[in-house]
């Protein structure tokens, strides 16, 4: 199935190979608001969000809300607020808008900066996603599997540019969402009697010792008996507080309407009014995943901890075992009575190295200490859904469909974030600040050319990732609403911001946000901001941003009048109808 879908996306790169820039950069603005909405929704859900979305809430419970919360509430903020004013408005690229709104070549080049690094945080992400899938399904390591995923995605991107990329990702969404789908409605039908999830989710299990009961008051059992807090209880001790559940997901919220790599799919449309209507295909699109998702998490959770709590390793399921040869999944037997032991605490420092040949674990890859903690299971979070078929013991073309979803999932996201870097390097540096003389043909070699240079660097992130899948992403967001999104709501509301406000706005909020995520991630820092963890920070970010911008602006000269006028027209409602062509 594997080998299947990648035939597909790289026959459609090859039939939609171009060769102008506009078709590089937005696929000569003609594509359709359906298809549209389809590329853009599988744009937007990634590998964060099929693979690592659901194991956050499996195993954070009601607290894992705040990416299903942010992300969704995020996507409506930029369908209203942000993507018809942009289209508009006619540019390629989020600093060609910023360049050209604020006047300023400066303001273009930090913008760039910000679009680069925010899309490199964003696609190392989806390039670990891709190694986990390969690494379990063709059964190779993590690092060839993000190197097979490299050569792909270089192929159908640079060929293709937008136009491949868009009907690339129109596949991709049926590919990815009939294999979320089928195994949720299977597993629903199996714990619930129900095979409509949204409904299971609030379901009675039917079989085996907790029939009768309710599957989320089971699992607040269950939970609670391995010394977890219960599954959907809110602000639990030990947990996130409500300040940081608050700016995590505002911070996701805001940070989505400045995901340049979304933003650029409103160009690719021929005007305002299809826009929209693309807006409104793609929330339905995504609501259809990301209303599934909790009641995936539940079912999970619930068939993980019957299969393996307290259960003698020998006679351990074979998911598990199949897994551990991944390093996704150790075991360390603590007491030496051979009986897994899954429970609060962390079970080990680092994962133990398995060794092929013999079947067991040696010495642990980071240290060979032990906690004490009485947890003798380590579970990577972004395994649940990929290995939910097999813990539920569905058939095998189902996994292999599963297999294939994840990575369209995150080939979808990583082709329109090389794209974002490719463009940002290509057309707002080379093209707009360093040779303004250049001919199509070397603008479009300079995009190719760039798109190599991202993949190479996107792996690297791939192998050597700084978190979980949905973690990393949620950086990306955290940056993007700390730069772009005051920036570009400024730009389309207030006539007043200039210049010299965007540019210290802009600098000093992603300044600040990556400090903050450095001191903390990488420094062994403390959350010093009241708490505020350093996927929330993002949120701080945003209202520095704001506050320094719009003090600027008021105690500098307002931009030139042309600049107003082109604000003002920005928002006239005149030209919502398909009669304005940009």
């Amino acid at each position: 199935m594997v080998g299947v879908t990648f035939s597909l996306y790289l026959s459609i790169a090859w039939i939609s190979m171009v060769k102008t820039t506009k078709g590089f950069y937005v696929a000569g603005g003609g594509v359709g608001p359906l298809a549209n909405g389809m590329a853009t929704a599988a744009d937007w859900m990634s590998a964060a969000s099929f693979i690592s979305m659901a194991g956050l809430i499996s195993f954070m419970g009601y607290t894992g809300s705040i990416y299903l919360l942010g992300w969704t509430g995020g996507y409506v903020l930029l369908a209203l607020m942000i993507a018809p004013y942009l289209r508009k408005f006619g540019k390629f690229t989020v600093p060609d808008f910023i360049g050209d709104r604020y006047y300023s070549n400066e303001a273009r080049f930090i913008a760039l900066l910000c679009a680069i690094f925010i899309s490199f945080t964003y696609v190392a992400g989806q390039m670990r996603g891709v190694g986990i899938v390969f690494s379990r399904f063709l059964e190779v390591d993590v690092n060839t599997g993000v190197l097979i995923g490299m050569a792909i995605v270089f192929i159908y991107t640079s060929l293709g540019g937008m136009k491949g990329i868009t009907y690339t990702q129109v596949a991709q969404y049926s590919v990815l969402i009939v294999a979320y789908l089928l195994p949720a409605f299977a597993i629903s039908d199996k714990i619930v009697g129900t095979p409509i999830p949204q409904i299971g989710f609030g379901g009675t299990i039917i079989e085996g010792r907790h029939a009768g009961q309710y599957l989320l008051e089971t699992l607040n059992q269950l939970n609670t008996d391995l010394g977890f807090a219960e599954y959907t209880k809110p602000f639990a001790q030990g947990g996130k507080s409500m300040l940081d559940v608050f700016c995590i997901s505002m911070a996701l919220m805001v940070g989505t309407a400045g995901l340049p790599h979304v933003i650029v799919r409103f160009y690719t449309v021929s005007n305002v009014r299809n826009a929209r209507l693309s807006a409104g295909f793609a929330l339905l699109f995504i609501a259809v995943l990301y209303t599934t998702a909790p009641a995936i998490a539940s079912f999970a959770r619930y068939n993980m901890i019957n299969s393996i709590s307290e259960v003698e390793y020998s006679k351990a399921p074979s998911w598990l075992i199949s897994w551990e040869k991944t390093g996704l999944i150790a075991w360390v037997d603590k007491n030496h009575d051979g009986i897994i032991n899954y429970s609060k605490g962390k079970p080990f420092i680092g994962k133990p190295e398995f060794n092929g040949e013999t079947g067991s674990y040696g010495q642990l890859i980071v240290a060979n200490t032990l906690t004490d903690d009485d947890n003798e299971l380590y579970i990577d979070r972004d395994i649940i859904v990929l290995a939910n078929p097999e813990i539920a013991n569905l058939p095998n073309w189902v996994i292999a469909l599963v297999a294939a979803g994840g990575l369209a999932a995150a080939l979808s996201t990583a082709s329109g974030l090389l794209l974002v870097i490719s463009s940002s390097i290509s057309h707002d540096l080379y093209y707009r600040l360093i040779n303004r003389n250049a001919s199509e043909k070397q603008r479009l070699l300079m995009g190719r050319m760039m798109i190599g240079f991202a993949v190479c660097v996107a792996g690297y992130f791939g192998i050597n990732p700084p978190g979980f899948v949905a973690q990393v992403v949620a950086f990306a967001f955290g940056l993007a609403a700390s730069s772009f999104f005051p920036a570009i709501v400024l730009g389309i509301f207030s006539k007043r911001t200039n210049k010299e406000g965007a540019i210290a706005g802009m600098t000093c909020g992603i300044l600040f946000t990556i400090f903050y995520i450095i001191n903390i991630k990488f420094m062994n820092g403390t959350a010093w901001c009241f708490g505020i963890s350093p996927e929330g920070i993002g949120t701080v970010g945003m209202l520095i941003n704001f506050i320094i911008t719009l003090t600027i602006s008021r105690l500098t000269p307002p931009p030139p009048q042309e600049v107003q006028e082109m604000v003002e027209n920005i928002r006239y409602p005149r030209g919502a109808g398909a009669s304005v062509h940009q």
